[in-house]
């Protein structure tokens, strides 16, 4: 049900239908929503939830499965948070949606010192309360609205800051696995995104729990790959492409490849007449002129 009256420009149904296109491509490519499945949409107030949730239910209405949506927003206790601006918004879409309630703010004020970076915090006790209202209302999936640049940012950031190859996977078990959880987004671009966010106009919650945090990693990172947008345009895409492109016997870890195992795996030495006609089939290939 769209919350306008005004007919969509052409642009933005292009948009929209190009946003359809990778979500309904990762959803299938990754086996993201099956028949019968609840999903639970993280709906933040933020561009990239309010986008997740537009477009699921749009696939919902042409989707060839049958699956529930739940719009699930948690309320932090931040100051001066607009309490009102989600529910009316989810009850104009008439979709269903729950507000849990759970004061991570003053925990997160209480434990983290002034400056330091509060997200780390904020997401894990954010995750908790998730997870327990999906564990308590029969929820077999959990959307979140992290989108290919995410994905790329902290790739970059486990790299840099924690010696690890590893990012976000778009379908993954929580570590207690008892939840499935999604990212539809997987594969869009930011800049998609804020253009869609723009043109269905949606109600924009900022978060002021941190504020800007310029000290932020994820800043530098993120500065560093627009930098690297602006003077190699494709770049993030093809960052992302090498995380579906993974080789694991040219990396060096050997919890995921054998590499003891490679010398029982080569070719036994050749005989006199094998190398003979190997030699021959090489003297038969035409040279390059």
């Amino acid at each position: 049900m769209e919350l306008t009256s005004a007919r969509p420009s052409r642009t933005l149904q292009r948009l929209q239908a190009q946003l359809r296109g990778s979500v309904g491509k990762a959803i299938q490519d990754f086996g993201m929503i099956g028949p019968g499945d609840k999903v639970m949409v993280c709906v933040s107030g933020g561009k990239d939830s309010y986008t997740l949730l537009d477009i699921l239910l749009s696939l919902q209405r042409s989707a060839p499965v049958s699956f529930e949506l739940l719009a699930v927003n948690l309320d932090q206790k931040q100051p001066d948070f607009p309490e009102t601006v989600l529910p009316d918004y989810l009850r104009r879409l008439q979709v269903p949606f729950r507000i849990i309630e759970q004061d991570t703010y003053s925990v997160v004020k209480r434990v983290i010192p002034e400056g330091r970076t509060m997200c780390g915090l904020c997401s894990r006790l954010r995750r908790g309360a998730l997870y327990r209202f999906a564990a308590e209302n029969g929820i077999t999936k959990i959307a979140l609205g992290h989108h290919r640049d995410d994905i790329v940012e902290t790739l970059f950031l486990n790299l840099f800051f924690g010696g690890r190859l590893k990012a976000m996977a778009p379908k993954l078990l929580s570590d207690d696995g008892r939840q499935i959880v999604i990212r539809p987004l997987a594969y869009v671009a930011e800049r998609d995104i804020a253009r869609y966010a723009r043109g269905r106009e949606f109600p924009i919650i900022p978060c002021k729990l941190c504020g800007s945090q310029d000290n932020m990693q994820r800043v530098a990172i993120k500065k560093m790959l627009a930098d690297w947008e602006i003077a190699f345009p494709g770049r993030t895409e093809t960052i992302f492409s090498a995380l579906r492109n993974v080789a694991p016997e040219h990396l060096a870890d050997p919890r995921h490849f054998d590499f003891a195992g490679l010398d029982a795996q080569r070719a036994p030495e050749m005989t006199d007449d094998e190398e003979v006609a190997l030699a021959a089939r090489l003297d038969s290939v035409p040279a390059f002129a």
